[in-house]
């Protein structure tokens, strides 16, 4: 299938795919169709990803505009914080592929997103403090250096830095999307060589489930503190090790029950499905033949 010659087209109907295999698709603790949570359903996700497009694909719009316009977007369509983890990941993605040559491959595309990183300047850094906070995610605290209830004194980058070791959407800003490129995609490589005919929601919750079982998830590191986000871990290998041997009906079951479990407890692996989102979209830009029903209009 043919894509589109302008690359923010596709980016645009990359992005709505990946938004919507993400709740298409139930991922244990997250909101889907099949699973509302956390006071939230599949169709706010929906239209937030809507909304936002304009902003996140604003051509020439620097970054922090992009992220700060697509919050207030969001808030505006749904009234609650359903995507700063994603328009976080996507707003210097979507600015990196402007660069000629960034849709050559994944490496030329890491390498546009890792100039941009590095233009990132103090007004960046304002308008995405003002997202943040008008976004009110859950259990943000404060910050010793740089908080985002203060005015911010240094570039978006520098201060995503001082946040990396504590926040896995920080660190992508600190490593150029390094998880994004390197453990994101390896889990996409890994699965196609075992498995050619995976669905994209199988690649989808594949993807989900390494992020998860790779390192603590960061909200449920601020809401319900390390012990339980490492308890949540190590759990996800047992259930991506289970899954991946048997990826059919008594698995999924399993999951289900697991989704359940962790809604109950108010668990919410968020910053796991806002990677697996900024990957998709990655992915499917870079590969829409597998993931896009019908190629995108020029």
């Amino acid at each position: 299938m043919p894509a589109s010659d302008d690359p923010l087209v596709l980016a645009r109907h990359a992005f709505l795919r990946a938004c919507s295999l993400d709740v298409e698709t139930p991922k244990p603790g997250n909101v889907s169709i099949q699973s509302a949570g956390h006071r939230m359903d599949a169709q706010q996700f929906l239209a937030s990803a809507v909304a936002c497009v304009p902003a996140l694909f604003a051509h020439g719009t620097p970054v922090g505009s992009r992220i700060l316009d697509a919050v207030m977007r969001t808030q505006q369509a749904v009234g609650c914080n359903t995507n700063l983890g994603i328009v976080l990941l996507v707003a210097p993605l979507a600015a990196a592929l402007e660069e000629p040559g960034s849709l050559l491959g994944a490496a030329q595309w890491r390498d546009a997103t890792e100039r941009v990183l590095e233009r990132l300047s103090i007004d960046d850094a304002q308008a995405a403090y003002l997202a943040i906070r008008a976004a009110n995610p859950g259990g943000l605290g404060e910050a010793s250096e740089q908080s985002v209830h203060a005015q911010p004194t240094i570039g978006l980058r520098a201060a995503m830095q001082l946040a990396a070791s504590r926040d896995s959407i920080a660190r992508q800003y600190e490593n150029g999307f390094a998880d994004v490129f390197t453990t994101g995609f390896d889990a996409i490589a890994n699965l196609l060589q075992a498995n050619p005919g995976a669905t994209p929601e199988t690649i989808t919750l594949e993807v989900f489930l390494t992020y998860l079982s790779s390192w603590p998830d960061s909200h449920i590191v601020r809401k319900q503190g390390v012990t339980v986000a490492q308890s949540v871990t190590r759990e996800a290998g047992k259930r991506h090790a289970q899954w991946r041997l048997a990826p059919h009906a008594p698995q999924m079951a399993h999951l289900d029950a697991w989704d359940a479990e962790l809604k109950r407890e108010g668990i919410n692996p968020g910053t796991s499905a806002d990677l697996t989102v900024a990957t998709l979209f990655a992915a499917i830009c870079l590969a829409p033949q597998r993931y896009l029903k019908s190629a995108p209009a020029s």
